[in-house]
């Protein structure tokens, strides 16, 4: 069984989140692949793909939404799971809905969406983004729930090889 594991990341996060899942999956024995979307030639080699993106007002980043949309067919021919990363704070805010992501789970026939809380570190935004953060009274943290984030990459795991236990 050979997995992709791709995300879009704007600061580190999120790409630190689909190695988290990507580690987790190998623990079941199956090959796994953790690259960025527009590092992504085709998904014909793998039989599984997990894709997720930082969301930044509601949209996954670019590079993410060109992957799905270069490759939306091929993904719908197999087990696709699709993740979020963005509200911080607790509660998690902002609580607003995603505007692509439900067309995106139907499109694609998705087997799942999760969404995870994300990292805000100011000392790695631009000026702009600080100062949007800053208006917005944002939250300096790491709000990332790692457990939460393995157990999900559990769940995949379990669904590709029933009876093993993950």
């Amino acid at each position: 069984m050979r997995v992709l594991v791709t995300a879009a990341s704007r600061h580190g996060a999120t790409a630190e989140i689909a190695e988290a899942i990507a580690g987790k999956i190998r623990e079941s024995e199956m090959e796994v692949d953790v690259l960025p979307p527009d590092a992504v030639d085709g998904v014909d080699p793998y039989d599984a793909v997990v894709v997720g993106s930082a969301v930044y007002a509601g949209h996954w980043l670019d590079p993410a939404r060109r992957l799905v949309d270069r490759h939306a067919a091929a993904l719908a021919d197999r087990p696709t799971w699709l993740f979020s990363s963005g509200p911080i704070g607790d509660p998690p805010k902002p609580d607003e809905e995603l505007v692509e992501i439900a067309p995106m789970i139907q499109r694609l026939g998705a087997r799942d969406h999760r969404m995870f809380p994300g990292r805000l570190d100011r000392d790695a935004l631009g000026f702009v983004e600080r100062a949007l953060v800053t208006a917005l009274r944002a939250p300096t943290g790491d709000f990332r729930d790692l457990n939460a984030i393995r157990s999900w990459a559990a769940e995949i795991a379990g669904s590709l090889r029933p009876g093993v236990d993950a």
